[in-house]
């Protein structure tokens, strides 16, 4: 890809949304990717019903509606901002957009912004993976912390001191054995 085309991609990667658990960009931002007045775009829309199911197209909700109004600081009704909900795309559905629009612009960029949604779809996957390493990693972790935890708790057994024990360690020298033949054959003497 070339430098003109990364950028129209990341562009249009810029406008898409997750919304109601899809991948989306609104009708404002498609209209002004595609170079149509957003009016154009939606009578199009309203003109070509059957090429726009539910799972191409679908309205934003008054709640989503001030929600993204309200993270994005977008204009007022009432100061010649929207008057309607907007419409949002997924992936078919702005691929549909572009051919219904028949405009040279509309189809050029229709290939840069389902270049954003195959971006955004491997970027995910990609999340996901990374997310069942840490998992998996996670779990590992458990394991050696037991595993440790046993070695560590081996470690503190060798390290206490043995239990006192009144039997005499070492060897037992010449001049020893003879003093303790004495007092044990004077032991058995004063015994008799």
């Amino acid at each position: 890809m070339n430098k003109t085309a990364i950028v129209l991609t990341k562009k249009a990667g810029s406008k898409i949304l997750v919304l109601r658990n899809q991948k989306v960009i609104l009708d404002t931002d498609l209209a002004a990717l595609y170079g149509v007045p957003v009016k154009r775009l939606n009578e199009q829309v309203k003109r070509n019903p059957q090429r726009f199911p539910p799972d191409f197209l679908f309205p934003l909700t008054s709640a989503e509606y001030q929600s993204l109004k309200s993270r994005n600081a977008t204009s007022s009704s009432t100061h010649g901002g929207r008057r309607y909900l907007p419409n949002a795309f997924t992936e078919h559905g702005a691929i549909m957009a572009a051919s219904v629009l028949n405009s040279k612009r509309a189809v050029e960029m229709s290939i840069f912004v389902v270049r954003a949604f195959v971006e955004m779809r491997e970027a995910l996957l990609a999340n996901k993976k990374v997310v069942a390493k840490l998992s998996e990693l996670e779990s590992r972790l458990d394991d050696h912390d037991t595993e440790i935890q046993d070695i560590v708790e081996a470690i503190r057994e060798l390290m206490a001191p043995p239990p006192a024990s009144n039997r005499r360690i070492g060897f037992e020298g010449p001049a020893d054995s003879a003093k303790n033949k004495t007092k044990a054959t004077a032991s058995h003497s004063s015994d008799s």
